[in-house]
Formats: structure tokens, sequence, C-alpha cells
């Protein structure tokens, strides 16, 4: 894989591979055909997963427990070319040099074999299936007679589609899965007033006609796939599996995603179009010069983010609308090139506005036509693509069209860089301004982007739930406060945060990415070699440690026991005789394999080749299989791996020890690959603090009252005040209460999500999963020497199913990190309306908690007092 997948994609990944296995083995074993559905929010890289999926299918990966599949041949199916045609892009993209080119095919009218072949991605679209079209001239439109419809094949055509179809089922060597891309698309049940073959097509192909069998294997691949499912589970003869299903909170938290929608209207009825619209091309102004300020304080101005503004028209625009838009986009951005607007208009024609041309290009060309800023577009992005540039939406479509705003939008919500800007809320937004909608569409079109009502009727929907996201109605950028001393900011990024672990960490190939990044930022000159000299130097500790059990493990390698049964003709019993032996080199090379599977591939190969020796005429390969067999017979020693990744833990928390002042130096994204390698344990992992720059806040209500401020916060409007609107009442006496002490000198609201702008903690669920909170204030104040202390103060409610592990989460954080802060308490509200605070830097509260069940009985017991 060219991509470093996420925790999520990881663990859907493995689910997908264990269901095609299963599913080949029901198959192939039992003549039962499967389907399947991985659902996933838009923008959580399906397509990514997918890769995945397809290099381990064909390739086989240690990581997943997967050998190649030599039979598996597979079919991506979709009602849209062009969709096709970027999938294929993606997929190359993303699996790199192990799955080349000649692997991925698209199936054009041409296109003529008896079987597809094994270890090939076909592309087939549903209109190439339809009658009349050339790659199924001449094939019975039912299958069941030959008579039932004559129609000449094309010449030299010897294989209808239906019969590459038929004999890829029929081949015994051949297991062909499809997968269905957009998987809600075509299943819908025709009415018998309108059974046309469109809306058949896809379930014909699936459960069979035409002659052909029933598919074996379908992959249903959507962000909403319950039509999909419904359609698989009425299936006759087919099995149906639990759909896989990602977490929507895992994708936000990961970064993918924008955090933000912010939506502009009009507060009166009019015809503010063009005052919208030029006000949409300043933000775009805006956001370009944001970004490349952005690239340039990052050190990286050779390929900043350029930002493009989609202008979203009826169907059927006017040419003085367009004629207007266009006309007003130049005037608000003077410096436009002229070739930098385009459309996506299904004439395809280049169209004549103001003296200068529009052309035409395709959707999946928009990403990386960075000369085009500005397009045109009516719905034909709403469905099957995404720009991660695509930074702002205005919308000229009537506000009966909410859904296609809301489709649209959910094609915008990707990051252009793949992750979040550390404390920047304006680069992690996407703007949406919609003239012709009133507040309370605006307000339908929110609910829906945060799902909180169900989405378009086609299933397409909008960004499939926004957990985690906001959407944000006239909001306004808060920015480093002036009234804050430099003190606090510097206190501020030394404060420890907490990493979420990874229930299946590598160490040692944590270790090796450790030291490939080191290497590439220039922070320790071979750091791959000094780690595998280290870890070789183990290897060889154990070796010699272990000597007895390693010579008894190579014998049982080399020698191969068996037994034979013999039938006694006279005697009328059955008599048992046992054999040896020897094992031969691919005896060997299957137990090297699996000591790659315990050690990695690539340390037991380069241990190997340290063992062996450089080539000399007394090795030779002899040399070479010795080594190979004591690493296989070492890997079977109890203990062996196990004191291996205890070395590799030891050698990453060095390094990252070492270089932890010269980690922080480095731009944003190489801090990310560091963050990601300190998040690969199975324990939580001390992370600093980023200093955040840009806050976006709401300041007015639903009925565009001012929201209450308070002074003081980190990051503040130009009059040095924060919007606490968002916080309920007795939050908002916490802050009041807070503020009022003597010697405090700023205070910062936490962000809700494990930014890195954030302090996270780290606690485990009432199901016993690892999670990460948030507390809600870090106060700042001046101790009688001058000196800037941070303490934590988070108010939660008692009534609320995560009080008490969040309560643990924060007394094991107090217990490691309780010396850095002044204060660490948890505020509750109790029945009588009175607040009252656990003092989690006392051991004695701190044991009281881990004790406890109820969180209420623990506020009201003598280990809380009066807030």
């Amino acid at each position: 894989m060219q991509f470093t997948l996420k925790d999520y994609q990881v663990d859907a990944v493995g689910e997908v591979l264990a269901n095609l296995r299963d599913a080949k083995d029901d198959f192939c074993r039992k003549g039962r055909r499967v389907a399947f559905s991985l659902t996933a929010t838009t923008g959580a890289g399906k397509t990514v997963m997918a890769a995945a999926v397809l290099e381990a299918l064909f390739e086989g990966n240690d990581d997943f427990g997967i050998e190649a599949d030599k039979s598996a041949t597979v079919l991506w199916f979709t009602d849209d070319p062009a969709l096709n045609e970027q999938t294929r892009f993606r997929l190359l993209e993303a699996a790199g040099d192990r799955l080349p080119y000649s692997r991925f095919q698209v199936i054009e009218n041409s296109f003529n074999q008896e079987k597809l072949e094994a270890g090939k991605v076909y592309f087939l679209n549903s209109q190439k299936l339809a009658k009349g079209n050339l790659l199924v001239k001449g094939e019975p439109e039912n299958g069941t007679s030959p008579f039932e419809e004559i129609i000449a094949r094309p010449d030299m055509r010897l294989y209808t589609m239906w019969d590459t179809l038929r004999n890829t089922i029929e081949d015994e060597n051949l297991t062909l899965i499809v997968i269905l891309d957009e998987a809600h698309r075509g299943m819908k049940k025709p009415s018998k007033a309108d059974a046309s073959e469109k809306q058949t097509i896809v379930r014909r192909l699936i459960n069979g006609g035409n002659g052909v069998a029933p598919v074996p294997i379908v992959w249903g691949i959507s962000a909403t796939v319950e039509r999909f499912n419904v359609a698989m589970g009425e299936a006759e003869n087919r099995t149906t599996y639990a759909p896989i299903v990602v977490d929507p909170a895992r994708v936000q938290a990961s970064g993918l995603l924008k955090d933000d929608i912010r939506i502009d209207f009009p507060v009166k009825a009019g015809a503010f179009d063009s005052v919208l619209l030029a006000r949409a091309t300043r933000k775009m102004v805006e956001s370009t010069l944001l970004w490349r300020e952005y690239a340039e304080e990052q050190g990286s101005t050779a390929d900043p983010v350029v930002p493009l503004m989609i202008l979203q028209v009826p169907n059927t625009p006017s040419r003085e609308m367009l004629l207007n838009a266009v006309a007003t986009i130049r005037d608000e951005w003077p410096g436009l090139p002229s070739d930098a607007i385009a459309h996506v208009f299904g004439d395809r024609s280049i169209l004549e506005l103001g003296g200068i041309e529009v052309p035409y290009i395709r959707p999946e060309q928009v990403q990386d036509s960075t000369r085009v800023r500005v397009l045109l577009a009516k719905d034909a992005i709403s469905t099957g693509w995404d720009c991660p540039r695509a930074e702002l939406l205005i919308s000229f479509r009537p506000a009966r069209d909410e859904t296609h705003i809301t489709q649209l939008l959910g094609r915008m919500v990707r990051s252009p860089l793949a992750r979040r800007i550390p404390g920047n809320d304006r680069l992690n937004a996407v703007d949406c301004l919609l003239p012709f909608f009133d507040k309370k569409t605006v307000q339908s079109v929110a609910a829906v982007l945060l799902g909180e009502k169900n989405e378009g009727e086609d299933g397409s929907g909008g960004t499939g739930g926004g957990s985690g996201r906001r959407v944000l109605v006239a909001p306004v950028d808060m920015k480093a406060n002036a009234a804050v001393p430099d003190s606090v900011w510097e206190l501020l990024e030394e404060l420890p945060s907490q990493s979420l672990p990874k229930k299946a960490a590598k160490p040692i190939k944590r270790l090796t990415a450790l030291a490939h990044a080191l290497t590439v930022d220039k922070l320790q000159a071979d750091a791959g070699k000094d780690a595998h000299r280290e870890l070789f130097a183990i290897l060889d500790g154990l070796v010699a440690r272990h000597r007895v059990e390693v010579n008894e493990a190579m014998k049982a390698i080399l020698a191969v026991q068996g037994e034979t049964i013999i039938a006694g003709m006279q005697s009328n019993g059955l008599n048992a005789a046992s054999f040896t032996e020897v094992a031969d080199d691919r005896v060997i090379e299957e137990a090297f394999r699996s000591a790659g599977r315990a050690f990695t591939l690539e340390l037991a190969r380069k241990y190997a080749d340290h063992l062996a020796g450089p080539d000399d005429a007394e090795s030779g390969d002899d040399g070479l299989r010795d080594a190979h067999l004591q690493i296989a017979a070492l890997a079977l020693v109890e203990g062996a791996k196990e004191s291996l990744e205890e070395e590799a833990k030891r050698l990453v928390t060095k390094w990252l020890t070492r270089h932890r002042v010269a980690i922080k130096d480095l731009d944003h994204d190489r801090q990310a690959v560091y963050n990601e390698l300190i998040s690969q344990a199975t324990e939580p992992q001390r992370l600093d603090i980023l200093r955040p720059k840009v806050r976006t806040e709401e300041t007015v209500d639903a009925d565009g009252e001012l929201l209450p401020t308070r002074p003081l916060h980190l990051l503040s409007d130009s009059d040095g005040k924060f919007p606490v609107g968002s916080l309920n009442a007795w939050e908002i006496q916490v802050v009041d209460t807070e503020l009022s002490r003597n010697g405090v000198i700023a205070w910062y609201r936490n962000p809700s999500r494990a930014t890195q702008d954030a302090l996270a903690v780290a606690y485990v669920d009432g199901k016993g999963k690892w999670r990460q909170m948030c507390p809600d204030f870090i106060f700042f104040s001046e101790g009688s020497d001058a000196s800037v202390r941070a303490s934590i103060v988070d108010p939660h409610g008692t009534h609320l199913a995560d009080a008490m592990p969040k309560l643990c989460g924060l007394a094991d954080f107090a217990e490691t990190f309780g010396s850095e802060f002044h204060r660490i308490e948890a505020v509750a509200q109790t029945k009588d309306k009175k607040l009252r605070v656990l003092d989690l830097t006392k051991e004695s509260v701190r044991s009281a908690i881990k004790a406890a069940t109820d969180a209420e009985a623990l506020y009201l017991s003598e280990f809380a007092t009066e807030y």
C-alpha cells in the first residue's frame, strides 16, 4: 500500500478479508452463495480500504494472516462509467507497485474473453449490459430459450458478456467476487407499472439470469447500504453476513474529514444571489491566501493547497444568470486567470460568457486540474465524486433542492491534506452560501449534515452523519488574545496529552517505521541500521540463552513424523507403523515464513543475511538455508517473540525521548507521522499539545441575539471576548467561579474532540474499549512566585453512562501527570442543584473513584466537597 491505513480502516479491511475467506469456504465446500456489505461515511476512504483488500487478496498479507487466493477474480460494478474510471485510478494510486496497471482492466464494448482471469480486477458499468449493447447483443433477453429472440451477434464476437460470466462462475478454478460500488443504486424493487431494465439489471447480475447462475460472492460498498442489505436478504439461496459498519466518530476523529460546515444565508427575503456570490468570492480569495501562508509557514511552498469554489446552478440556468455570475466573480477577484473557470454541464460544450470561454471538464479531473478555481455545476457532481480541495459551495438552486445541497456537500468534506490542520478551525472547514434558502430550510440542511434526519430517498445521502462535526451559521473566527501573556502559551505547549492506544500494536514494525522517519528527517543518520543492530543483538542473545530449545525445534522442523495404518487381511485388524522423513527446503521455507509473521518478514530476512554472512564458497546457499532454519526454530521458542518486542518498545521510547524537542520543530505533516507512531502502543502515550491559532465559534443564537461572552480566553474576538453560548448554565457558573479566583490570568475551552490542540485523556469505556475524553476547561493562574500554573476543571453530568469510566480515566491521568498541574478537579451538579467537586490530586480520592460504581453517590460522599 502507498498509504498508511487509519485504525478504523485496518479494522474494516480485516473484517472484509475474513468475510471473503469465509464466503469462499461457504461457496466451494457448501455451495452457499454469499453477500455482505461495507458502509462508511462519505470521505472515509472506501477506495483505499478496497485497494488494501485487493492487494491482500491477490498477494497475501501477513499482518492480516491472509495467503494469496490464486483463484480470485473481481468484477467492480457500478452504474457510472466515469466513476469506474476514477475508482480504477485511485486503486492504482493506493496499491502502488504491488498491483500493477495490468491487473486493472475496464471492460469496453470490444471485450471478448471466454472467462475472466484470476488475479485481475475488471470494471463494468450497468449500461454495457443493457439490451442491444455490443457486449450482450445476440444473447436471449431472459436466457430461457435460444429461440426466444434471435439477434445476430456482432462480427468476430465469440462470447457475450453473459457467456464470459457463465464460464467464469462454472470454472472450479476461479472464484468470482462482484464488488458493487454505490451499492444502494439499482437495488430498488421494480414496480409492476415500471419494471424497466435500468431498475433490474443489477439484480439480474447478482441473482442470475440470461442462463447465468447467481454470482458466488457479492460485496456491496456504499455510505448507505440499507437497500442493498434488504435486497440481499430477500434473494433466494443466498447467505448474508452481518454488515460491516465503520463508526463515523472514528472517521471524524481521524482528521480525514473537515470538522466544520459554515453556512451563510440571507436573514431577510430577497434576491441576494449577487451579494452572497461576491461574499463567496472574497472568501475564496481569503482561503487561497490562508493556504499559501500555511504552506510557507510549514516550509512546503512547492505544493500548497489550491482551493476550489463551486457555483451550483439550477438544471436550466438562464444565460443572464451565468453572465452575471461570471461578471461578479471577476469583479471581486481581479487576478483570476481567464482559464480558471470551467463547467461540468451535461452538454459538454464550451460556454462563451462575458468575453471568456468556459470549457467543459470531466468531474474526475477537477481535483488534479488546479488551474480551475471556479467550477460551474448542476448535479453532475452530487454523487460518486469528491474533491478534497473544494473549499466553498455557493448554490443558486432554490430552497426546495436541499437534498442536492446535502448530497454535494457530502462530496466536499474530505480534508485536502488527508489530515486535520492543528489548531486552525478556518482551514478545517467548508463554506456553504445559500442565497435562496431561509432559516427553516438551512436548519433542515444542517440536520441532515449532522445525521439528525434521514437522507434523500435515492439513498445517496449527504455526509452520512456528522459525528463530531459542527454546522455553524454565521460563525466568527477567534484568534490569539493579546491580553494573554506568552508564558501561558508556552505552558500550554508543555502540558501532557494522551494518545488512543491500539489494540493490535506491532512493536517491531513500529520501530522500523520510526527509524525510517528519523532518517528521512535527518534526525538520526542510519537509524535503520541502528535498529537492526540492536535487534540482532537481542536475537543473538535469545539463540544463546535458548540453545537447547532452538536445537530441539530445528530437529522437529527437519524431521517430519508420520504414521502408516496397515489393514491385516488375515488378522482382520489394523496395525500402525510410524515413519520419519527428512524435510526438504520447501518445509524449511514455510517454517521461515511463519517466523516472518512472528518477527516481521523484513527483520527475519535481514537477520538471516546477518547470520549467513557474505556469500562465499564456504557458505553459499547452505549458509542461508541454515540461517532460515535457525530463525524458524527460534520463533517456536516460548517467549522469544515477546522478548524481542519488549526490546523494540524500549528502543522506540528511548529514541522518541531523545528527539522529542527536534520533532516539535518539524512541520505539521511530519509531526503527524510521529504522533501516529507514538500512538501505536497498547497503552496510552504522552503527546504534546500544539498551540491553537484560529477557533471558530457562533456569536448569535437561533433568533439572532448575541450570545454571552467572557474575557481572558486564549482565543478571542477583536474585543478580547469569547462566546460561551454553547455552555449550559452550570458550566458557565464554573467558568465564572474560576475567573473570579485570585491570580487567574487566562483560560482555555478545551476542544471537544481529541485534536492536536486539545488536552486528551485516554480511558476504558464500559465495554472495555479505549476511548478519549477532553476535559472541558484549563485555567491558568499565577502563583506566589510569579510562576504560571495550569489547572484542569471538568464539569460532567453524573447521569451520563460514561461518567464513571471518564472519572477513572481522569484519575489515572492525575496519578501519572498530577505533578504538572496545580489542580485537577471533576465537578458535577447534584439533584439539589449544588455543585460538588472531586480533587483528583489526592490519592484517597483517586482510590475512591476506582472502587466506586455510582458517580452520583461518589459526589455525595465524604470524598467530594462543595465547589
